[in-house]
């Protein structure tokens, strides 16, 4: 009744996220050695050492765990349900919906909602514009593909509008949402998203066993008693709430939707959504690029949206040039 292989994948990506998660909080321009770090596990220390991590690298990590997870699930649900590993929030135009209105609720064009609530509004409307788009072909099939990166496009010129015409103040203050950052995330916003990650998980795990049947076709899938309409609806909400608080945290960075899934789909069974190997793949993803993006240049930092581009971009090649990119 337990496979095996998700269990030793679980177990496997969670060693693996622990360690990649002391070394976040290792390293930097100031180095906590590994016995130092556990003298503040404990709650000793010394004070530059417990203000470096506490203060500074602890929240970041944080959030680097949340808004990788929160973006991996979205894009495992989005995939399995359109049977397509191409259809995540990122290429398929939530994420820059998200971030659209995110920078409108910054750059101050008469919304005055907090950059949560834009997020997860601009996510919702930019999902709802791409089905409406690709009626008749639902959500399956390279329309819907299309019709979310026609989608995108639009919110990424209206974001760039919305940049060009405002104060250069308000411009840098809205730049990391343009780009995906952790470094100037929201006070809130991590919070708003471990509460949405809270209640968003269990429902992504109970909709997996849906999402399993409706891999076939959708008369067996009715067949076999999955109420089809319904759990689109519901598959589709879950990720765009998932997406719009990530995008509030940390700017669109949608290629971890991307890796993410795949990365759990290789070491898992084929028989299951990998929704818990999802969680903990995209959170290891986003923790090693945000690191990566700290120590490649120190004392300068590369966004953790640019390091994932410049890893995601030739995977994303990898699978279009393959003989069949749909699931």
């Amino acid at each position: 009744m337990i496979d095996q292989r998700n269990v030793a994948a679980l177990l496997t990506l969670s060693v693996v996220l622990l360690v990649a998660s002391m070394a976040y909080l290792s390293l930097g321009n100031i180095t906590v050695t590994p016995a130092a770090l556990w003298q503040l596990i404990r709650g000793e220390g010394e004070a530059m050492p417990r203000f470096v991590v506490e203060q500074l690298r602890l929240p970041r990590l944080v959030a680097a765990l949340a808004t990788g997870a929160a973006f991996a699930v979205a894009g495992c649900l989005m995939q399995t349900l359109a049977r397509n590993r191409l259809a995540t929030p990122g290429i398929i135009g939530i994420d820059n919906g998200a971030t659209a209105f995110a920078v409108a609720s910054v750059v101050g064009v008469g919304l005055s909602l907090a950059p949560s609530a834009m997020a997860l509004a601009g996510a919702a409307t930019a999902a709802v514009i791409t089905f409406g788009l690709s009626v008749g072909g639902g959500a399956r099939g390279y329309r819907f593909i299309v019709a979310g990166i026609g989608v995108g496009a639009v919110f990424a010129a209206l974001t760039q509008l919305m940049l060009a015409r405002s104060a250069i103040d308000l411009a840098n203050a809205a730049w990391p949402w343009t780009v995906g950052s952790l470094n100037s995330r929201p006070p809130h916003a991590t919070l708003v998203l471990l509460i949405g990650l809270l209640l968003g998980m269990p429902v992504a795990v109970w909709l997996a066993r849906s999402l399993g049947l409706m891999r076939f076709s959708d008369a067996v899938a009715t067949s076999l008693g999955v109420p089809i309409q319904r759990r689109r609806v519901q598959v589709l909400v879950t990720s765009v709430v998932l997406t719009g608080l990530a995008v509030a945290v940390a700017g669109p960075i949608g290629m971890v939707s991307l890796i993410g899934p795949e990365i759990a789909r290789s070491l898992g069974s084929p028989r299951q959504v990998p929704i818990l190997a999802s969680a903990l793949a995209g959170a290891l993803v986003m923790v090693l690029a945000d690191l990566c993006g700290r120590l490649m240049l120190a004392p300068l930092e590369l966004p953790v949206g640019i390091v994932t581009a410049v890893v995601g971009g030739p995977w994303l090649l990898w699978i279009l040039l393959r003989s069949s990119p749909s699931r």
